[in-house]
């Protein structure tokens, strides 16, 4: 049994930091709590060098009796957790400062990234499931911070959606344990092929609608417009990124390390998911006006891309960098958008951005940026990662699923236009809102998301090399 408790060194710094920084929160003054904002960033920090060292050194290994692995995805996981966390942090500052729960968003932002991090190195159900409660009720708690009733209800919902998820992903790790007579993946990479085929299957489909509701996947979706909309900007960007990544990075490992040698046909479950998925999602945003709860459906439909590369998981060597480098490019372009709404928070509405290129040029290029980068336009991340996945689609075998996906990201294009368009406006006056200053501190973190976005666009192969790594079994 290996115990190197230097191997979780992210989730360690992580936990450390939220338990140091509730107890100095509890001590110090109100105008003083941003001292626990720079704590939180120390830890994503030192998270991030230990992911350096681990993945230039150490290599790859599975510790605690091969519950956790730490491999390819698992750093890759660990470095888009953490940055995303810095970006999210820099988004915060104004949002949160001087608020009477200042700590306690702080602490609960660690602790939601802790169980991301732990979802996306579980290599066994009864790890993969505590992650999951880890990752899931301080998100429940950050969703209703603002204590308003937008906030209430979009807390109430994803609390429910994520109560019904979780009951059916135990039950379902139970019909697993049931079939295969084990929790570790790699145990039952070997005893589920000979398992009843009923058992399996059920067990599976359990499993995977916890996972679906962290992504923010059909039909576990339901949470995502509302809470988009409802809960303050930089709680809506966490809530809509950090997720999905522990979220499909635990679902990647679970079918390609435990069932590639079952008879359910997991990928054909998966493609039918991804195309409803990206499908609802764009024809949802269609016609939304609201800023932020287009966005929501947006992410909806971006699991769907991103589903994709777990549909062929065990079909394909291209699905798993595929998977990592989307995941890396949809994060930073997420938040850059996110952080852009955060950055004029009277903006609510794509008209009252009407005329923004004209006062705001440097916050206009970054939505151009985001948007035409959700879309897939070169040459940001999004089109080198979905370039990527639609290639591992085609090459897994569902050329029909590649078809749908370039459809929709063609009519994803009219969408994005109806709030690009009003950027460039000049004829009618502007409404007041677009006047109002930027907060700082999102703004500059909306620029630096937005240089992420391109910088991977234009140096991709620098992340798409590692990331063809081995997963441990």
């Amino acid at each position: 049994m290996n115990d190197d408790i230097a191997a979780l060194v992210p989730e360690i710094a992580l936990l450390g930091a939220a338990v140091t920084g509730l107890l100095a929160g509890s001590w110090l003054p109100r105008s003083r709590q941003w001292i626990v904002a720079v704590l939180a960033a120390a830890a994503c920090a030192a998270g991030l060098a230990a992911t350096a060292v681990a993945l230039a050194v150490d290599g790859e290994q599975t510790v605690f009796a091969h519950a956790f692995a730490v491999d390819t995805a698992t750093g890759a996981g660990r470095l888009v957790v953490l940055v995303a966390l810095l970006l999210v942090i820099g988004m915060s500052v104004e949002t949160v400062r001087g608020h009477k729960r200042e700590t306690e968003y702080w602490v609960l932002l660690l602790l939601t990234g802790a169980g991301t991090l732990a979802l996306t190195g579980a290599n066994d159900l009864l790890t993969l499931f505590a992650a999951y409660l880890l990752a899931s009720v301080p998100a429940y708690a950050l969703a209703g911070f603002a204590k308003d009733a937008p906030g209430t209800e979009a807390a109430l919902k994803y609390y429910l959606m994520g109560a019904l998820c979780g009951t059916t992903m135990l039950a379902g790790t139970a019909v697993l344990y049931g079939a295969g007579h084990a929790t570790l993946y790699r145990e039952l990479h070997d005893s589920l092929p000979a398992a009843s085929y009923g058992l399996v299957a059920v067990g599976l489909v359990g499993v995977l609608a916890g996972l679906l509701f962290k992504a923010g996947g059909a039909p576990a979706h339901f949470w995502v417009p509302d809470l988009s909309e409802g809960a303050p900007a930089p709680v809506a960007a966490c809530l809509t990124t950090l997720p999905k990544v522990g979220g499909l990075i635990a679902g990647y490992r679970l079918l390609h390390q435990a069932l590639p040698g079952s008879d359910v046909n997991w990928p054909l479950l998966l493609a039918v998911i991804a195309a409803v998925t990206m499908t609802l999602g764009n024809l949802a945003a269609f016609f939304q006006t609201s800023v932020k709860r287009l966005l929501g459906y947006s992410a909806i439909s971006q699991v769907g891309y991103l589903l994709m590369a777990l549909a062929v998981a065990t079909r394909t060597e291209l699905a798993q960098r595929s998977l990592l480098f989307y995941l890396a490019a949809y994060a930073v372009t997420n938040l850059a958008a996110f952080a852009a709404v955060t950055a004029l928070p009277r903006a609510r509405t794509l008209d009252d951005y009407r005329g923004l290129a004209g006062r705001r040029p440097a916050l206009a290029a970054v939505l151009v940026v985001c948007l035409l980068g959700l879309v897939g336009t070169p040459p940001t991340g999004v089109f080198l990662g979905k370039l990527e996945i639609f290639s591992a689609t085609v090459d897994g075998g569902y050329p029909w699923l590649a078809a749908l996906a370039v459809a929709n990201t063609v009519a994803s294009l009219f969408y994005y236009l109806r709030w690009l368009a009003p950027l460039f406006a000049t004829a009618g006056v502007a409404p007041a809102a677009a006047h109002t200053g930027p907060r700082r501190w999102a703004a500059a973190t909306a620029g630096a998301a937005a240089a992420l976005s391109l910088a991977l666009g234009l140096a991709g192969q620098a992340f798409l090399t590692p990331a063809e790594g081995p997963l441990l079994p």
